[in-house]
């Protein structure tokens, strides 16, 4: 399956249904008056949250979506039928941004959280609502409301406790085959990852979820390599495990780059826990090792760990002090965790419909009559 994190799409809620003109016709019935019905109210579009979903390709096919208007009235004052709902189904983790890409609208963080970002349009009054004591035979009737547009942007941050950042070659991929069921694609060039990989972790009788992302190089906010636009798919982690190839002759520089790049990416992505890995440590002697991992230390804003994803030496630490910080992190988000229901509860006012589109009041050609 293609992965795709971004994706543009256009909503449209459903137009109300037109009123209706409508008198009663009856044999012995004098004065049988208005009997037109109200339009129905037109179908809502709205965001579900589901699992089962891990990339956004269904929106790279399909970028228009429509919910259905309401019918018309009819007489013997009968209101039209609403217009169905329309469900849209979104990966969890998926936020909503407006057009500009300014503003978080919605934020669809748990399974079967629903968000609803277009409302139908009322159904038009039909005659009936018209009679007054000196207007017993009204002829008017109003069209419904129309329905909203909107152009949003969907966008995928994976769901994960603990993200892999380095530099490309650094051993992330390897890493993440040792210490879970996940089979990325490992070589021994750089950018051998392209895209993000998830992997469950079961430790202590626990489990907690890794995101392995696309290494990052020097220049990458600015758009060098692969960029950092997969960053976002660690932002929702807990700790962040910054491996480093021990290997190199230049390991400080790599560290320094990386914590660069997360520095200029924002969003608080540079300030969260941090363990540094020194891997493939297997390829060093003792002496090498201690000398590394003292330098490391020095410049280090997290506690420093030895480890090979190879020969698996010192993964169960590193996974031990992983598993503390998520723990930490998972329980104050059950303090602070508040569900949002709907986009208008995050005070966020949907754009007013010009005054062109507004309902006008409409006088019928010909009136409809029921036998």
């Amino acid at each position: 399956m293609k992965f795709l994190d971004e994706a543009k799409i256009f909503i449209k809620s459903g137009d109300g249904g037109n009123g209706c003109v409508s008198f009663r016709r009856e044999k012995y019935v004098e004065f049988g008056g208005p009997n037109g019905g109200d339009g129905g109210r037109g179908g809502d579009v709205v965001f579900e949250a589901v699992n089962g979903l891990n990339t956004l390709i269904d929106f790279r096919y399909r970028q228009h979506f429509k919910a259905k208007r309401g019918e018309n009235g009819k007489g013997r004052d009968m209101t039209g039928a609403g217009g169905t709902d329309l469900i849209i189904k979104v990966p969890v983790g998926t936020e909503v941004l407006s057009e500009d890409r300014q503003e978080v609208i919605a934020d669809l963080t748990e399974e079967g959280q629903q968000v609803t970002m277009a409302k139908g349009g009322d159904g038009g009054f039909g005659n009936a609502r018209f009679k007054t004591s000196t207007n017993r035979a009204p002829r008017r009737c109003d069209p419904g409301w129309p329905g909203e547009e909107h152009w949003f942007w969907l966008r995928l941050k994976l769901i994960a406790d603990a993200g892999l950042v380095g530099l490309p070659n650094a051993g992330k991929s390897t890493f993440l085959s040792a210490v879970s069921r996940a089979r990325p694609k490992i070589g021994d060039y750089p950018f051998t990852t392209l895209h993000p990989n998830l992997g469950v972790v079961y430790f202590g009788g626990e489990e907690f979820v890794i995101a392995d992302i696309p290494g990052l190089i020097e220049g990458a906010h600015e758009g060098h390599g692969l960029g950092d636009r997969f960053l976002g798919h660690v932002e929702r982690c807990g700790v962040l495990l910054h491996l480093v190839d021990a290997s190199q002759d230049d390991f400080l520089e790599a560290y320094k780059t990386v914590r660069t790049e997360l520095a200029a990416y924002g969003r608080e992505l540079h300030h969260k826990p941090e363990i540094v890995g020194l891997n493939k440590v297997d390829a060093l002697t003792e002496e090498m090792r201690e000398e590394r991992k003292d330098a490391l230390e020095d410049i280090a804003v997290g506690e420093v760990r030895l480890l090979s994803g190879v020969s698996g030496e010192g993964v169960q630490e590193v996974l031990a002090g992983l598993f503390e910080h998520i723990a930490k992190d998972r329980e104050e988000r059950a303090e602070d965790d508040q569900p949002r229901q709907n986009a208008w509860d995050l005070n966020w006012d949907a754009p007013e419909a010009p005054e062109d589109q507004l309902a006008p009041e409409m006088e019928p050609d010909s009136e409809t009559s029921e036998p």
